[in-house]
């Protein structure tokens, strides 16, 4: 569900440069003064939220949207970037992750790179992919839409109470699939195949394949398994009931809302896509060994 563009940005028009950065993170904030004095003596605009912006009250920040941005650098983990993503893909704004977190499977320029990578990114050196994001509807039992949201990972249905399970039904382009009885479901891009869908025992899904991938949390039939469906089919979820603990849906982990029997969620492709950068050489088969120690010795802790 995501390609190199073959109209990747011209590095030329990064005039305007919104910074995010994990706000009560310390080295997120640490990286972002670096990355300010280094951009400094480009003469680009930059700008940040207010709350960024509070935290740097030496650094010469404008009060324009970070939506009209050219470029924006997220620093902190991918959780910082997911949100950043759902407020700027419908914009247009491609972003690049700096990693402040843990993982880093989106946020991929490490610290001690980020000079270097902000030289080349300005000098066009940079790989350009083109994520595809979902859109989320609630529709209640009346027929009505309640919510709606969009998602760069994942769409997940889950219960909320301990121990118990929810019953659901799928179905695929109008076609009934089956019924559930599990502790949820994820419905993931490639871009979170490696997320929460691969912790539920979902497949690993390449990044340049249109692909949707669903996933049952701890299904109650053992033969509920993983499926991988065309990146533009749309999902419904019919809830059907929720062993009076009710169920939710959740997007990326950060935005939620209540479900109940009767409920459908629908989910399609997004209409705007995330325009993600990396830097040059970016290789996704070395990501995948170093975050996931695939090939490793045990006794040194290095790659085979």
């Amino acid at each position: 569900m995501s390609q190199q563009s073959t109209q990747s940005p011209d590095a030329k028009s990064f005039q305007r440069i919104a910074l995010f950065a994990k706000h009560d993170n310390a080295l997120a904030l640490d990286i972002a003064r670096t990355a300010i004095d280094h951009l400094a003596p480009r003469k680009l605009e930059l700008c940040a939220d207010r709350e960024l912006s509070a935290n740097m009250p030496a650094a010469d920040l404008s009060d324009a949207a970070p939506e009209t941005a050219d470029l924006a650098i997220v620093i902190g983990g991918d959780g910082t970037l997911l949100h950043t993503a759902r407020q700027l893909a419908p914009h247009g704004v491609p972003i690049v992750g700096v990693n402040a977190g843990r993982l880093g499977f989106l946020a991929d320029i490490p610290r001690e790179a980020l000079t270097t990578t902000l030289d080349d990114l300005f000098a066009g050196k940079f790989i350009s992919e083109t994520r595809h994001m979902l859109r989320a509807e609630v529709f209640r039992a009346d027929g009505k839409v309640d919510w709606t949201d969009k998602a760069l990972n994942d769409v997940v249905v889950q219960k909320r109470d301990v121990g118990r399970m929810i019953e659901f039904e799928t179905h695929i382009d109008g076609n009934y699939v089956c019924t559930h009885r599990a502790d949820g479901l994820v419905v993931s891009t490639p871009t979170g195949s490696t997320a929460y869908a691969l912790s539920a025992g979902g497949p690993i899904v390449h990044p340049a394949l249109d692909a949707i991938a669903i996933v049952p949390i701890c299904p109650h039939t053992l033969s509920d398994r993983p499926l991988v469906i065309g990146g533009e089919a749309d999902v419904d979820i019919v809830m059907r009931q929720a062993d009076g603990s009710g169920a939710q849906v959740v997007l990326d982990g950060q935005e939620s809302s209540p479900l109940a029997a009767g409920d459908r969620v629908r989910i399609s492709r997004a209409e705007r896509s995330l325009q993600l950068l990396h830097p040059a050489g970016h290789d996704y088969y070395h990501l995948l060994r170093h975050k996931l120690h695939w090939g490793r010795d045990h006794d040194s802790g290095k790659e085979r």
